[in-house]
């Protein structure tokens, strides 16, 4: 009972339990589904379930944590969030710490859960690349002929899409799908993402969701492998990409609509009935004088 009362006078150890919660979450389901298609040769899984299942596992990782952290799960949203104003930047490692800690826990679980059927699959071989590659599971590599710098815009690009919609969708000044529904718009974006966006390299989107299960990988058998990989020249663009793409899609969002927004003082109620007037008018016309 004094724990639980301690963590209650905690905000940070509380927002640190739920991004890792939340990450875990997004993380299970994720690397899950990778998981069951590859190791099932597809004959349980398919491209369509793990783009589904990633978007369900963002929606259900941002419910478990939104409440009390915000539903960040993502380093790079954290770091967009702060340079915004949006989160005090000493609460930036607490956040990235859990989400980092929580991607990790998962890939050791899915580990767990599936090690029976990766022994089947490679026979204990783990490999990077090859026919029997199972690296690919826990973390994202580029297409044989997609270069770095070409993999690096694609997470740039990806990420920032990613954030503008995130700001539009959980920005109030909009007529937004609310606060019970946003999780799984948010979701859907990554869905569509990765339905548009996943050839490349895998959307990664988010630093934790790559980085942490490479790291397992180099400890569970594949070695130094997943760092080394393309001569060291790959494992930092799930990093370096994600943290710009958040950036600039983030501020490129205030540019375009968030700054334009007139003030609270600005909006007379005058101006607030205007669209509701106009559209009685156009419903009866003949009443016209009466909504002036």
């Amino acid at each position: 009972m004094s724990v639980v009362l301690s963590l209650k006078n905690c905000p940070s150890m509380r927002a640190f339990l739920a991004e890792l919660l939340g990450t875990f979450i997004l993380m299970i389901f994720g690397i899950g589904s990778v998981a069951q298609a590859v190791l099932s040769k597809e004959t349980a899984g398919s491209h369509m379930s793990i783009h589904w299942s990633w978007g369900f596992g963002v929606a259900l990782g941002v419910y478990a944590s939104v409440g009390v952290s915000g539903g960040h799960i993502n380093p790079a949203v954290s770091v967009a969030m702060a340079t915004l104003g949006r989160l005090p930047w000493r609460k930036v490692p607490i956040y990235a710490l859990g989400q980092y800690l929580g991607s990790f826990l998962a890939a050791v679980v899915v580990f767990l859960v599936y090690m029976d059927a990766l022994h089947h699959y490679d026979g204990g071989v783990r490999q990077v690349t090859g026919v029997n590659a199972t690296a690919g599971i826990w973390s994202t590599y580029p297409q044989p002929y997609v270069s770095t710098w070409t993999g690096l815009g694609d997470q740039i690009f990806g990420t920032a899409i990613l954030l503008v919609c995130v700001m539009a969708l959980t920005d109030s000044r909009h007529f937004g799908p609310g606060s019970a529904l946003t999780p799984f718009c948010v979701g859907g974006v990554v869905v569509v993402i990765g339905m548009t966006f996943g050839l490349n390299c895998g959307y990664a989107l988010n630093p934790a969701r790559d980085l942490a299960p490479r790291a397992f990988t180099a400890l569970a058998g594949w070695g130094s492998a997943p760092f080394s990989f393309r001569n060291y020249n790959w494992f930092w663009v799930p990093i370096v990409g994600p943290h710009i793409g958040a950036l600039l899609g983030a501020h490129l969002y205030q540019i375009f609509v968030g700054l334009h927004w007139p003030d609270v003082d600005d909006v007379t109620p005058e101006a607030e009935l205007e669209p509701i007037r106009k559209r009685l008018i156009e419903l009866h016309p003949s009443e016209k004088e009466s909504y002036s």
